[in-house]
């Protein structure tokens, strides 16, 4: 079914260049927050209800970070996509601190078809790096002034992709990680955070992809995990030499693999639509494991498969001991962690875009695609499903257009135009939801007064 390549010994990893960002406990400091998805702090209640709401300017896809109190959110503007936004908000009340704009280095026309600023930027306690689709790439400080501009199109040529880019900034303590799979000479680029300077630069995978680059710790320091349709590949984050590679999956284009530690990853792969049941998509959902030879050869494979459970454009995790995966119909799986053996299957109130968040005492959060939240409980035993609706309605009321069938930005079935809700962060007692043009604070705590940002 598979076929595993391994390749020579790559050199020793370092901890001490190539570690991951010291993150702060009231952050969320990059796409999925670098993996880090289980959170100690409890789940919304029904009584759940918008702290604050703001108005973006233009429309975009990528997740919000969060630094201490600021949250940065990016978008894109105009007909051609013509400008690439960064904003800066305060985390206490939705107010806009700044905003910073760039001409687009890649001009597209701004419709349902393409990707919209959907690559998520990352944080530490420089500042903020946002990267576009278009080849754009800022790095801000904290009050918004540039430290450094790169523009991709002018370094390494012209970006052209089907239905657009949308991996995100994957960061270790000094350096950010870009992986641009164009249509023709892909490549990924590991630059400086100090400067913005190309550390090295070396060819993506040549498969379509919508996944973000995920540093994956191993037995001795990280791999640069990159997911593209058909096959997983592990680069050596110090150079960029590849160590292993594993093919023949299916479906794997969109989900981005989500570390476990020591090794391990999930990774989560979607049926297409028009297809007749999983087939060999679900068979590429599972739990991968990072591993050396007695001689020094990297490889990797499966250490378990899923029997039917398939992902959507969210990434499976684990919680509690049990790996979840949501489907296309918005169907939970939930799969037992160490084996795969299937613990349940359930059905929530739809399809999921945003990776669901681990709380405390065994919830889970679940957002829909359609801005519902469901609360899973009793992972285990007793399993509970508490459907929470707290999109404000002028929010609900918004239509987003629906895009290409099969496309990453596609916003659900045909006929449907209610606003996709592309990320949902948590952080302190605070859930942030983004949908294209807003972004809605809720209050973890329900006794909070509701009010609306400037």
């Amino acid at each position: 079914m598979k076929r595993l390549i391994t390749l020579g010994l790559g050199v020793l990893l370092s901890l001490e260049v190539f570690a991951r960002p010291a993150l702060a406990h009231d952050s969320w400091a990059s796409f999925q927050n670098g993996g880090q998805v289980s959170l100690d702090t409890t789940a919304p209640t029904a009584g759940t209800k918008p702290r604050w709401t703001v108005e973006l300017a233009g429309y975009g896809q990528s997740t919000p970070v969060v630094w201490h109190s600021h949250i940065y959110v990016t978008s894109i503007e105009g007909g051609n996509k013509d400008t690439c936004h960064v904003a800066a908000y305060s985390l206490t009340d939705g107010k806009q601190l700044w905003r910073h704009a760039i001409s687009n280095a890649t001009p597209h026309e701004n419709n349902e078809y393409v990707s919209r600023a959907a690559p998520s930027p990352a944080a530490d306690d420089a500042g903020v790096i946002c990267l576009f689709e278009g080849g754009n790439l800022v790095a801000l400080t904290h009050d918004g002034k540039i430290r450094w501009e790169r523009n991709l199109v002018v370094d390494y040529g012209a970006i052209v992709a089907r239905h657009g880019l949308a991996a995100s900034v994957e960061q270790s303590a000094d350096h950010v990680f870009i992986w641009m799979e164009r249509s023709e000479e892909p490549y990924v680029v590991c630059l400086k955070k100090s400067s913005g300077e190309t550390r090295w630069k070396v060819p993506g995978v040549g498969a379509t992809s919508w996944a973000s680059p995920r540093l994956v710790p191993v037995d001795g320091g990280q791999h640069l995990v990159l997911s593209a349709s058909g096959s997983l590949m592990g680069l050596d984050p110090t150079d960029g030499s590849q160590l292993w590679k594993l093919e023949e999956l299916t479906g794997n284009s969109t989900p981005t693999p989500m570390p476990l530690g020591d090794g391990k990853f999930l990774i989560g792969a979607t049926v297409g639509r028009g297809e007749s049941g999983s087939g060999r998509a679900a068979e590429s959902n599972g739990m991968v494991q990072i591993s050396r030879t007695a001689d020094g050869i990297w490889k990797a494979d499966y250490v378990w498969r899923a029997r039917r459970a398939t992902s959507s454009f969210a990434s499976p995790i684990v919680h509690e001991g049990v790996a979840l995966f949501v489907n296309r119909e918005g169907v939970l799986y939930g799969l037992e962690a160490a084996a795969g053996d299937e613990l349940f299957a359930k059905r929530l109130s739809g399809s999921s875009w945003a990776t669901a968040i681990g709380l405390c005492n065994g919830s889970v959060l679940v957002p829909a695609r359609d801005g519902k939240i469901d609360v899973v409980n009793g992972l285990k035993s007793d399993l509970t499903v508490t459907t929470l609706d707290p999109i404000p309605v002028a929010a609900k009321d918004k239509k987003d257009p629906v895009p290409a069938a099969g496309s990453p930005t596609n916003s659900g079935p045909p006929g449907s135009k209610a606003p996709v809700l592309y990320a949902a962060v948590v952080v302190r007692d605070s859930l942030l939801l983004r949908q294209g043009d807003r972004l809605i604070c809720l209050a973890l705590n329900s006794d909070d007064t509701a009010v609306s940002a400037p």
